[in-house]
């Protein structure tokens, strides 16, 4: 019964690793962050991005949403230019799968009755960039990253983008000491 306790909790572990956002921020810390009120995103930036139109707007749509909880507005002459960057990787992982039971390798040379069974998986891990931009300088302010793992899941597409920028925009703006 301890075993399967134990079992069971290394599980949860591992499903909510892979569902977690790593995130980290950086700042100017000259930067006074109680001036800025206003925002817009920077369009020529954002082109860039090398993702689907689709996920450009996911993403958009859950930044302007967090951005205005925290008191910005959109504006046409902003304080403050929000600009995204993305990458991937493909993560490839590979493990091996014993079977049969008794100790060490087995008996015999077959490596699949009594030894292992190497099995790979693959995942794609993505990172997110979200920049703040103060509009009049023209000079980066505040950074925020997050990593993570992507779905290909149409369905839960706006889920993982909304997770992904709740978690880097948590770090805005930064608790200075």
């Amino acid at each position: 019964m301890k075993t399967l306790k134990l079992l069971s909790l290394a599980l949860l572990f591992v499903l909510a690793s892979c569902s977690s956002v790593r995130v980290n921020a950086d700042y100017d810390k000259n930067a006074n962050f109680g001036q800025y009120k206003t925002f817009a995103f920077h369009k020529s930036g954002i082109d860039k991005a090398e993702i689907s139109d689709l996920d450009k707007k996911r993403i958009l749509r859950s930044i302007d949403t967090q951005l205005s909880a925290k008191g910005l507005s959109k504006s046409e002459s902003p304080d403050l230019l929000v600009n995204i960057f993305t990458k991937e990787r493909e993560r490839v992982d590979v493990n091996q799968y014993y079977s049969g039971w008794g100790y060490g390798w087995g008996y015999g040379w077959n490596p699949y009755f009594w030894g292992g069974r190497p099995y790979v998986t693959t995942s794609t891990e993505g990172t997110l960039y979200i920049d703040l931009i103060d509009a009049k300088n023209k000079e980066l302010i505040w950074q925020g990253v997050g990593t993570g793992y992507l779905t290909q899941c149409v369905e839960k597409k706006d889920e993982r983008a909304n997770e992904f920028v709740s978690k880097i925009l948590e770090q805005f703006p930064p608790q200075i000491k």
